[in-house]
This record gives C-alpha cells, sequence and structure tokens, in this order.
C-alpha cells in the first residue's frame, strides 16, 4: 500500500486524474471501478474538465459501479448508478450500454450477484477501482464484521451508515436497510484500488486502513493485502498517521517511471 499525503482535495483530484488519464491514453477500452459520494466528486469534476477542455476520451470505457441500494427503481435520484450519471458519466460520453451495477431490483438476488461478478470476469477484470472509505471503515458497502474474501452480496447497513445518508434521502426512515456491494475479494481482484480520503473526520479510519491490522473490524484495512493499492489523503485526513512523515518523504523520492 501507497500512502501519498496532498494539501488538498484538488491536488488529489488531479493526481487521481493523472493515473486515469495515463490509463486511458494507453488503454482507451480500459474497464474503471467507480465508486460515488462526496470523496470522489471532485475527481470526477476534474476528469469531466479534461474531458470538455482536452479531449480525453471516455468512448470505449467499461464501468463497474461497486454498490447499488436494494429495492430502489432504476431511475432514483440516490441510486448509485443515477448518483454516478448525473455526477460523471452522462457528462463525458460513457454510454448507459456500458455502465454495469449490481441489479437491486431482480427477483433472484443471489444469481443478480453471481451474473454481476461474472460480467466483471467477462469484461478482463477491472484496470483500476476507485473508492472513498466510510467513517467506520467500510469499503463499498462492507462493513465491519464482513468477510474479507467476500464476493458481491446483499448486505445490512448499519445505522451509522444509514446516518450518513439521511439527507441525501430526505430522512433516516427513506433510507434502504440493505444494499448489494461488490464483496472485499472482489476489489481485491481490481489491478489497481485508488482510496480517496480527506477530512478529520476520517482521520482515525485512516490510520486503522493504513496502519492497524487488517481485520473486519475495519474492512478498508484489507487494502494492506492488494498488490497494487495507493490511498490519497489531504492533510486533515493524514493527521492521525504514525508514518506521515515517512509517507512524505517516499513519495518525494519517488522516481519518474514509477507513477502512482
Amino acid at each position: 500500500m501507497e500512502v501519498v499525503i496532498l494539501p488538498d482535495s484538488k491536488q488529489i483530484a488531479a493526481l487521481a486524474a493523472d493515473t486515469v488519464e495515463a490509463l486511458l491514453r494507453r488503454r482507451p477500452d480500459a474497464v474503471l471501478g467507480l465508486g460515488t459520494g462526496p470523496s470522489v466528486r471532485p475527481l470526477f469534476d476534474e476528469l469531466t474538465r479534461r474531458h470538455v477542455e482536452d479531449g480525453l476520451d471516455f468512448g470505449q470505457v467499461t464501468v463497474f459501479v461497486p454498490d447499488e441500494y436494494l429495492g430502489l427503481p432504476a431511475g432514483h435520484p440516490e441510486s448509485s448508478r443515477h448518483s454516478l450519471a448525473r455526477d460523471f458519466t452522462g457528462s463525458v460520453g460513457i454510454s448507459p450500454a456500458n455502465v454495469r451495477a449490481p441489479d437491486g431490483t431482480a427477483a433472484n438476488i443471489p444469481a443478480a450477484c453471481r451474473d454481476y461478478d461474472e460480467a466483471i470476469r467477462a469484461a478482463g477484470g477491472v484496470d483500476l477501482q476507485i473508492l472513498g472509505v466510510g467513517t467506520d471503515g467500510h469499503l463499498g458497502f462492507n462493513e465491519p464484521g464482513s468477510s474479507l474474501a467476500s464476493r458481491t452480496r446483499i448486505k445490512s447497513l448499519v445505522e451509522q451508515t444509514r446516518r450518513d445518508s439521511a439527507r441525501l434521502f430526505g430522512g433516516l426512515s427513506e433510507v434502504p436497510q440493505h444494499v448489494l456491494t461488490q464483496g472485499l475479494g472482489t476489489i481485491l481482484d481490481a489491478r489497481h484500488v485508488i482510496l480517496l480520503a480527506t477530512g478529520a473526520q476520517k482521520a482515525q479510519t485512516v490510520r486503522d486502513l493504513a496502519e492497524g491490522p487488517v481485520t473486519a473490524i475495519c474492512p478498508a484495512s484489507v487494502l494492506q493485502l492488494h498488490r497494487h493499492a495507493t490511498v490519497l489523503l489531504d492533510e486533515a485526513a493524514a493527521s492521525s498517521l504514525r508514518l506521515a512523515d515517512y509517507y512524505r518523504h517516499s513519495y518525494e523520492m519517488k522516481l519518474p517511471w514509477q507513477g502512482l
């Protein structure tokens, strides 16, 4: 795991966008895993700018959305697929046919989850997975206690996660109790994972996932086992790290060819 500490979310977005752009220049038909939420919106804004101003082409890209609420109709404004279209894919020319999310309306949920994982395999796997992290350490919607080897499946949301989403749904009672989510094992299959975290409210979570033990209590800590995981932080999110100075030094000393 590489930890990179930057001054603010704008610089985090620029560095993550550089990585996405380098991938697309090398492989225009890349497969991206794109989470939703406030942590990734600055990145989406920067990629949209590059699409509009610099001609960065997303026309051949395939996107896998890592999670979806159970039971929300396809057009619901807070469905993950709809949120991603509103915040990003609809602005950069990615066809809706090239965006796949777990089917939260399926009659046979286990079969829908298997179909989703099979679709990832059929696409050749995810080249770059971009995610935020919850205040309780959840990755995707893998809440504390999730199996570190899990595949896409149904999960019950803890109350903290539902409270974090309540303002989007107009109240806690409107937030679904269940989601379908890529499992931690599914996420680990991606060739490169970038996790974005900003703000002091994420500081303890960041310390747990980067410097604590690999444990189901902090699902995001599983990224310590990934062969190519990058954690991009602002100063506030990095404020509890014991090895912050080492991470800064290591990043400053990177050779130009290493990239992220």
